[in-house]
């Protein structure tokens, strides 16, 4: 059973530059293996000087917490595969365009689509971080000690083990900020209680209850929110973050902030690292983004016949499995000239 939401942060660094990503991000450890922690070396610094993409603050703490180093890559992964599920439909669908700097010139550019990406990268590396101290993967911690929750019936036992959401988001905090610093990102960590009834035949007449992440997928719903609503803001004479625009209210620490335009990303620009809408599926009847009117930028759009294999007529079998046919259909895609 998932419960109240029981805790939402979010920490805003704001500078006097806009957010730029070096020509190698640790975002690239997401595109290359890591070895599994077991295969590390107490104080082996060759692993931490041969990952890609880490500042030199980055490095300092790989030497001392190389076991993480693996978790750090698979946050990244989940990150990038969110923000390309939360843009799909978008003309930037935060593509990867190489192993080192992984996004490319985009991220150059103090723009909402770099603040989103900053912001789920981080929660991304909580998330695994969290996970991995509950599962025993990592020495340095274990279950969360989030303390009892108010608001929990009495009657409700409070233990298990919970995400360890505190340390997650300590250490991603750290990690980033050892290469983000004075950069403009959010870190949002989403925790629910999660409770399992115990009694005889499902009486649920008791309930243990312990802290435990959301979904991603909520993270990255609850990101893209805040993108949308991204505050527009530039640096003022005194090198300070003042609104563009007086009228809206200033963000909070549960925003994102930008500080410069997006560009269209209609067509590939090497300065600005868009990649164009050329060759983009687009949904000839959506009046939305997705539209081809929207997605091709008004230069009109190519038709096409593909042929679609799913599954259909599925049967359940005695006893235990879905025996299913395969249907075919072609359908008419379009696609961005």
């Amino acid at each position: 059973m998932t419960g109240p939401r029981l805790a939402l942060a979010a920490a805003l660094l704001c500078s006097c530059t806009s957010p730029v990503a070096d020509a190698n991000s640790w975002w690239s450890l997401a595109m290359n293996p890591i070895q599994r922690p077991e295969m590390y070396i107490i104080g082996a610094q060759p692993v931490c000087s041969q990952l890609p993409g880490l500042s030199p603050g980055q490095r300092k703490l790989c030497q001392l917490y190389q076991e993480h180093m693996v978790f750090i890559g698979e946050g990244a992964r989940s990150a990038i595969k969110e923000c390309q599920y939360q843009f799909r439909q978008r003309r930037w669908n935060c593509s990867t365009v190489d192993n080192t700097s992984v996004f490319g010139r985009v991220m150059k550019i103090g723009s909402r689509e770099t603040a989103f990406t900053y912001a789920v990268s981080a929660a991304g590396v909580v998330n695994a971080i969290s996970r991995a101290c509950r599962e025993g993967e990592l020495s340095s911690c274990g279950c969360s000690r989030t303390a009892r929750p108010k608001d929990l019936p009495r009657d409700w036992l409070w233990g298990g083990c919970g995400d360890n959401v505190e340390y997650g988001y300590r250490f991603a905090k750290e990690f980033v900020d050892a290469k983000e610093r004075e950069k403009n990102y959010a870190v949002y960590k989403l925790a629910d209680v999660a409770c399992k009834c115990h009694g005889v035949s499902g009486s649920c007449s008791l309930k243990t209850c312990w802290l435990q992440l959301a979904d991603f997928r909520k993270v990255g719903d609850l990101l893209k929110e805040k993108y949308d609503s991204a505050a527009a803001m530039r640096i003022s004479r005194k090198g300070k973050l003042e609104l563009v625009n007086n009228r809206f209210n200033m963000p909070t620490q549960e925003d994102l902030v930008y500080v410069d335009p997006s560009p269209d990303y209609c067509l590939r620009n090497e300065t600005t690292g868009s990649l164009g809408t050329q060759g983009r599926l687009c949904n000839k009847t959506s009046e939305g983004m997705d539209g081809c009117e929207l997605m091709c930028c008004g230069r009109g759009y190519d038709q096409f016949k593909s042929v679609q294999v799913e599954r259909c007529h599925c049967k359940f079998h005695w006893c235990c499995y879905v025996k299913c046919k395969k249907c075919t259909e072609i359908v008419d895609q379009y696609v961005c000239k």
